[in-house]
């Protein structure tokens, strides 16, 4: 299944006039996300719920990723609820699903503080005991995927903010020797899948990613298997670490890989404009700062649409974080990603569509402006205008749109709730913005 992007071509429109203009619609992407990113040698994963693999879901999550990791189907506490008596059925259901699909899977988690099951938590174990579990469980888990596995998160959140070892039942009862002893026992139990490391505010260089630097680099030096590192990326809108690829670059020269292993951006809801136009710029830029570095394995979003995210119940009066809305329509920060991996649009002509922009109300230092898209023969399901304008007016504010102004320079997408415009029907957008001297109506395209 493509998703589909749609674009208008508008002539200069004069004040309150409508022009027939021809309309045109474009796929997201020339092709999937899993394809542009498979031609730049990298992963594109989404995190997934083994039991909405069906309809539209399991749809885009095979068409559009790569690489399927479950959100929580492997974890300790999920396989192992009661000891010795397991279940594997989502496990299994994501792992067959990603073999029809042709896409990797990566393991997720195996040595972690938290969802484990209460009889591990709640049990006193000598070390001998804890570090048996321990080994039993990574070799009955890595060595039921053994083969087809790409990768495994071996030891998940193994440091505090301020880079000191997180307090936990391992480190507790085994020291910090528990890290390279899941490492060996996990490569033991499948030699080609690759080991990780995983952890969260990580991305930017900081105390807590300088004592994984210092992990992984003595790990190195001692001979255990490491392969790489994850760095979740749990991201807030508007703050992308500055020193994100410095510090993929970094731990890439130790020779490990690094993959971004649960981007996800999020907002104080609700959403508008401003904030899914910074989201976009800040997907672009985690793509850009992994596609600028060779180890970087590649991008691994957690969920792909906001119906399946967990943001909402952790942070109240948060979410939005995903590339898809709850309805599984893509948001400006999709075609981030599909723009981050080299996707273009091509148009099509479809039909015919009208297009008005007028100037609704003005004073000695603003205006105020809209315009109407109204098709007849014609739907559209996403429109962006762009414009030039010749006498140095600036758009201070917009709604039902998301726009930027570069210099002279403007481009309107549609919010994430107004991209389609039905056969017989019309969206409207508008705008405040300053101006002096003149306000000459500028010529506007729309792709």
């Amino acid at each position: 299944m493509r998703s589909l992007r749609t674009g208008l071509s508008l002539v200069s429109l004069l004040s309150g006039l409508a022009l027939l203009v021809p309309a045109a619609t474009a796929s997201a992407a020339d092709a999937p996300l899993r394809d542009l990113a498979a031609a730049k040698g990298k992963v594109i994963g989404t995190a997934v719920t083994g039991s909405k693999l069906t309809g539209t879901y399991g749809d885009l999550a095979g068409a559009q990723f790569n690489s399927l990791t479950p959100g929580n189907a492997m974890k300790w506490g999920s396989v192992e609820p009661t000891r010795g008596s397991y279940d594997w059925a989502e496990a299994d259901q994501i792992v067959n699903f990603a073999e029809a699909h042709g896409q990797q899977v990566r393991g997720h988690t195996l040595v972690w503080h938290s969802q484990n099951p209460s009889w591990l938590t709640n049990g006193t174990w000598t070390p001998a005991q804890l570090g048996q579990l321990m080994n039993d469980h990574i070799a009955l888990e890595v060595g039921r995927y053994k083969g087809r596995l790409a990768a495994w998160d071996v030891v998940n959140e193994p440091f505090n903010e301020d880079g000191t070892y997180r307090q936990t039942l391992w480190y507790n009862g085994l020291g910090t020797g528990y890290i390279a002893q899941a490492l060996t026992a996990a490569r033991a139990a499948d030699p080609a899948a690759r080991l990780y490391i995983n952890d969260y505010n990580v991305e930017g260089v900081n105390a807590k990613s300088t004592a994984l630097y210092n992990l992984v680099k003595s790990l190195k030096e001692q001979g255990v298997p490491i392969d790489g590192v994850g760095l979740q990326a749990h991201l807030i809108v508007g703050q992308v670490p500055s020193t994100l690829q410095q510090n993929i670059q970094r731990f890439a020269d130790l020779g490990v890989d690094v993959a971004i292993t649960e981007l996800d951006i999020r907002m104080t809801l609700p959403s508008d404009s401003t904030k899914l136009t910074q989201q976009a710029a800040d997907y672009k830029a985690v793509m850009n700062a992994c596609g600028a570095v060779a180890r970087c394995a590649g991008v691994t979003v957690w969920g792909f649409t906001d119906s399946d995210s967990w943001i909402p119940s952790t942070f109240p009066g948060q979410g939005a974080a995903t590339p898809y809305d709850e309805n599984y329509a893509p948001k400006p920060a999709y075609y981030a990603i599909a723009e981050a991996l080299g996707g273009t649009t091509t148009p099509e002509p479809t039909g015919a569509c009208t297009a008005a922009y007028s100037v609704t109300s003005q004073w000695d230092t603003g205006f105020t402006g809209q315009v109407r898209i109204s098709c007849s023969g014609a739907a559209l399901s996403s429109w962006k205008a762009d414009w030039t304008y010749g006498a140095g007016q600036r758009i201070t504010q917009a709604w039902n749109a998301i726009c930027t102004q570069s210099g002279t320079a403007v481009s309107c997408a549609n919010a994430a709730y107004n991209g389609t415009v039905p056969d017989g029907g019309s969206v409207t957008f508008g705008f405040n913005a300053s101006w002096s001297g003149g306000n000459p109506v500028p010529a506007v395209s729309l792709e």
